[in-house]
């Protein structure tokens, strides 16, 4: 069994709550609107990270990350993009067990089409009066199974 922290939409600031979430994780997924390099340097020390570009990374060092990725965690397939509006597959006839997306600040499991899809919300500053969110997926050879947490904040930015 697999344990993978899901976070997205970060914007340059990675909450004591969200990295505590993650810990213990076999795989970090960062979906997008990561906010500077150094987010992706503190997940690396949580576990191996697995990060696309979102539509506010900017700059040389977002150059370097694809807008969409995939991750094999044993016998699940996972895709991952920044925004599901620009899904530019269908995730069935790929092989995709999950598809994973940010960008809307809505932390949300779903599926269709023998497809979950998952949005942890943002783990960054509030935005609205949206949850400050992660998730995960825990994956058993080819089962998986997600759920979002909502974290408990009470700094200055939440």
């Amino acid at each position: 069994m697999r344990r993978v922290g899901v976070i997205s939409d970060t914007h340059g600031f990675l909450r004591p709550e969200a990295a505590a979430f993650l810990r213990g994780s076999d795989f970090v997924i960062h979906a997008g609107d990561i906010g500077h390099e150094g987010i992706l340097k503190e997940l690396t020390f949580v576990a191996p990270t697995t990060a696309v570009r979102g539509n506010n990374d900017k700059g040389r060092w977002a150059d370097s990350l694809a807008i969409t990725e995939v991750l094999q965690v044993e016998e699940v397939l996972i895709y991952i993009i920044h925004n599901i509006a620009e899904l530019d597959l269908d995730p069935v006839a790929a092989g995709f067990q999950v598809v994973v997306s940010g960008h809307s600040h809505k932390p949300s499991v779903a599926e269709k089409g023998g497809v979950l899809y998952v949005n942890p919300g943002s783990a960054g500053p509030r935005r609205f009066q949206l949850p400050v969110a992660v998730a995960e997926l825990v994956v058993n050879g080819t089962s998986v199974h997600a759920r979002v947490v909502e974290l408990e904040v009470a700094d200055a930015k939440a």
